[in-house]
């Protein structure tokens, strides 16, 4: 090995040591990679286990939370795809050019591989839950490949297609538990994740600025004040979808009562919440903040504890 002592080791030197570390990523690389912190979402999956009344019989609970494995593990599987194929918009990006493959310490095939493996034991997993839980999970990979493909590229349907994502959630944790979801749930649960979506459009705007369509295409055809309107939009409607659904579902006719709407009070604290945070704080991921917002969590917990309160009492 050549070495200057002005500048150190030889530049092959530096490439030989960089090329090792990518051939032996460690334990925490490949956690990064499958973005557990991202698993949050998949609580969609459990959803229809609590509106279903089911959710005190062991054997559909055991079904609930393998669907939500499962999920989890098919999750990583798109997680890992995506960061080969964003490699080079996620580098000029602040904050996701520290990812495993952007910067260098998972190369491409090594995260192909990954996906491959955990994409094969998410569907036979899938299988055992129930076989048509495999058909979600197969349409859940199928909609993302076609997303990355092209759809992602397209003002506005990206964002409906990010939707779907949520809504293939809740009819998986619904096929798990053999019910059938309410519409009005499916609509509660897909308006609010097209919200969440156009929220984090709009955060991106902000944080990349001029940069944002090096990163995200797309970005290119929103404007902030666009995507304020559709957030109101979207919010009044959400918000009329869960009324709906506290009044005439065939959850809240088990209860016999009126007092599920009740609970509408905590959805609103959550979405002007989550909007405070967007506009005033300048938070954007759905999943960092739910995660980092202590009066969101205390919100959604509470929501949770009443909502099994009418439910099973």
């Amino acid at each position: 090995m050549s070495y200057d002592p002005h500048i150190g080791p030889s530049s092959s030197a530096s490439v030989a040591t960089e090329q090792a570390t990518i051939l032996a990523p460690g334990l925490g690389d490949w956690l990064e990679l499958a973005r557990p912190r991202q698993w949050v979402k998949n609580l969609f999956v459990l959803t229809p286990l609590l509106f279903s009344g089911r959710a005190t019989e062991p054997q559909w609970v055991l079904k609930a939370i393998a669907a939500f494995a499962v999920f989890c593990v098919a999750a990583s599987t798109v997680y890992a795809v995506n960061d080969v194929l964003d490699r080079i918009a996620d580098q000029a990006h602040p904050t996701k050019r520290e990812r495993p493959v952007a910067s260098g310490r998972i190369s491409a095939p090594q995260a192909l591989t990954f996906a491959v493996i955990l994409a094969v034991l998410a569907v036979i997993s899938a299988a055992f839950v129930r076989p048509a839980f495999a058909m979600v999970i197969g349409a859940y990979f199928g909609l993302n490949v076609t997303y990355s493909a092209y759809l992602k590229r397209v003002v506005i349907v990206e964002a409906f297609v990010i939707a779907s994502f949520f809504l293939l959630r809740l009819i998986g944790g619904s096929i798990a538990v053999s019910v059938t979801p309410s519409v009005w749930l499916l609509l509660c649960g897909g308006l609010l994740a097209l919200y969440l979506g156009f929220a984090k459009r709009r955060h991106e705007l902000v944080v990349m600025g001029e940069g944002s369509a090096a990163h995200r295409s797309v970005l290119q055809d929103y404007s902030t004040p666009f995507l304020d309107q559709i957030s109101v939009v979207l919010l009044s409607v959400t918000v009329i979808a869960y009324i709906m659904y506290t009044l005439t579902s065939q959850t809240a006719a088990q209860t016999g009562t009126e007092v599920l709407t009740y609970s509408t009070v905590f959805v609103l604290y959550g979405v002007f919440r989550y909007l405070y945070l967007v506009h005033e704080k300048g938070r954007g991921s759905p999943t960092e903040t739910l995660l980092t917002d202590r009066a969101l969590l205390i919100d959604i917990a509470l929501w949770m504890l009443f909502c099994a309160w009418v439910i099973y009492s």
